[in-house]
């Protein structure tokens, strides 16, 4: 059964509409239809995955839009597009269906499913466009979404800020508001958006078109000609502004943070299904026509110098997504927030990626490190909005988005409980888990690469994974109840989560679990679909198995171990109490 791929993101965008004109007639009809309009997306993007994998070529519908120069808009589902977009819808369905209940009462809710829904849209524009300029409009939807519903309890109660209030740094206040950070997350992201569409007018005036396949399949072209100006190396760091900016990579790393001002649903669609996964999408896209454009270029002297340009870039991308990852880790260790936490984590998980397409460009066999990222962005996203979700059925019951005001929980919230546990054991790359086989190729995709530097930062950021997944875990659900959860516990306020909350972080611990169990089974297959005519990976690859570096292994197991022995030691030998050593040390609080 062939269904047209713009269905995909026609959906939620007709959703967001209906959203408007339903909140007139019946609130709980405005809910439904939002999350129904989520659901036929996931069922569309279902089916295009089914057609692309039994078909076993391209999905290419256009429509002509702009007569006069010739722009289209249409789709383009290879393995990329089509693995990507079924993740993304099934995702924001998930987090919409919590959202029924999570958000249940709030005053804004019309604003709030007409921007969910047109972020879904806007995200899933991005993913299956076939032309750049498209693809430009749904990336600008996500920026302009995320502006919104960062700053979605506008009127900036403290409670629904971030950040610690008696924290200042140089003087200035470490608490941020909504509405401060909305703006923040605009700024921040404008600021590499504009290098995005700089390349894109680059390209433009060198092919004259805007189509992403002929974009990808004349990349000599262009590339040759910035080469000859002695421009490559800047227009292509340039052109990767947006995907660096998008997907929170150092310097623009701060804005992600400040996102968790948001609704809870807000940060799960934010951090696991759309807006920061845009840029490693961006990078999986246009990466393999620049590392395979010098195939086709036979001038020696020219060659020489482009591959020297395209080797930098590639160094730089992976040094980037390595510090990034090591830097944002280190960060999540001493963080305070339960949300603050998990964002930290998300920007570290996100460096992985870029680690790993960038040393795939250092590597002979860059098909291996593109998996690698794409696999850990499939991972990241299913545990990292299983986590989001269930932190906010936490802080909606303890009323508090403190660490220090939890403990104990594990008493009144067991399946909660079960589905943090599994989803932080995927996080920190636990053996048998989805995030173990990922982590695990991004370590050796690092190694292939010869660059020392990259497998070091790479290997310690497992540590300081495994640290702060187990920390959490351990000062929200175990040890002494705090005074907030005894005062709690005496007026019988605290409870499981509702099961419209429940079920879909549930699922998704799961789903990471199970994943896990059956890679080694079914993830070449999976992966040789998925490589399977992504546009500038001309040779058709068959994946024959899960390649794992013993060696590499038993480090990464070693660094997981020594992670989770440190927290424990710390937090539950030692009985260390944070809050009062930070009290207590100026250090401390400047640490």
């Amino acid at each position: 059964m062939f269904i047209d791929p713009i269905y995909i993101w026609a959906a939620p965008y007709i959703g967001a509409i209906l959203s408007l004109i339903l909140s007139k007639i019946s609130k709980k009809a405005r809910n439904y239809v939002a999350v129904l309009s989520l659901l036929f997306s996931s069922v569309f993007a279902s089916i295009t995955l089914h057609d692309f994998i039994i078909s076993g070529k391209p999905i290419h519908t256009s429509y002509l839009w702009i007569e006069s120069l010739d722009i289209t808009f249409g789709a383009y589902m290879d393995g990329l597009s089509s693995f990507t977009a079924f993740l993304v819808s099934w995702l924001c369905f998930f987090i919409g269906f919590y959202s029924l209940k999570y958000m249940e009462n709030d005053p804004g809710l019309t604003r709030y499913w007409f921007f969910f829904t047109f972020f879904a849209g806007s995200m899933l524009t991005l993913i299956t466009a076939d032309n750049i300029l498209f693809m430009f409009i749904g990336w600008e939807g996500t920026g302009l979404c995320s502006y919104a519903l960062i700053g979605h309890w506008f009127t900036d109660e403290e409670e629904r800020c971030v950040g610690d209030p008696n924290r200042k740094a140089l003087g200035i206040s470490m608490l941020f508001t909504p509405s401060h950070s909305g703006v923040r997350a605009l700024v921040f992201t404008r600021l590499g958006d504009v290098g995005f569409i700089t390349g894109i007018a680059i390209i433009y005036l060198v092919l004259k078109t805007f189509s992403i396949s002929e974009i990808i399949e004349n990349a000599p072209e262009w590339i040759i000609y910035l080469a000859k100006l002695g421009l490559l190396l800047p227009a292509l760091i340039i052109f990767s502004l947006g995907a660096l900016a998008k997907s929170a990579q150092f310097p623009f790393h701060e804005w992600l943070v400040t996102a968790m001002t948001g609704p809870t649903s807000v940060s799960a669609l934010i951090h696991a299904a759309t807006m920061v996964n845009a840029g490693v999408y961006f990078m999986l896209r246009f990466s393999p026509a620049i590392y395979f454009s010098f195939h086709e270029i036979h001038d020696e002297m020219l060659l020489h110098i482009i591959k020297d340009n395209i080797t930098i870039f590639f160094m730089i991308i992976a040094t980037i997504g390595a510090f990034t990852a090591i830097f944002m880790a280190s960060q999540a260790i001493v963080a305070r927030e339960l949300k603050l936490i998990l964002a930290f984590s998300t920007a570290s998980q996100l460096g992985y990626m870029f680690l790993a397409v960038g040393a795939a460009g250092l590597c002979p066999e860059f098909i291996y490190g593109w998996l690698a990222s794409f696999n850990h962005l499939m991972s990241q996203a299913v545990f990292k909005a299983s986590l989001f979700m269930a932190a906010g059925a936490i802080i909606h019951v303890v009323e508090s988005r403190f660490i220090d005001d939890m403990g104990g929980l594990i008493h009144y919230m067991k399946i909660t409980f079960i589905s943090m546990l599994l989803a932080a054991f995927s996080l920190s790359g636990v053996p048998l888990f989805q995030g173990f086989w990922s982590k695990d190729s991004v370590l050796e995709v690092a190694a292939e690469s010869g660059k020392l530097w990259l497998l070091i930062l790479g290997t310690l950021t497992a540590a300081f994974t495994s640290f702060y997944s187990l920390r959490l875990i351990l000062r929200v659900f175990t040890g002494l109840k705090s005074e907030k959860v005894k005062h709690l516990e005496h007026i019988h306020h605290i409870h499981e989560a509702h099961p419209i909350m429940l079920m879909p972080y549930l699922i998704l611990a799961i789903v990471a679990f199970i994943l896990g169990l059956i890679w080694p089974i079914y993830g070449p297959e999976i992966n040789s679909n998925i490589v399977k005519y992504v546009l500038g990976i001309e040779e058709h690859h068959i994946i024959h198995e899960i390649h794992l570096n013993p060696l590499l292994t038993a480090a990464s197991i070693t660094m997981v171990a020594i992670g989770f022995g440190s927290s424990l030691y710390i937090y539950k030998v030692l009985k260390i109490d944070t809050l009062s050593i930070l009290k207590r040390s100026s250090v401390a609080r400047l640490i």
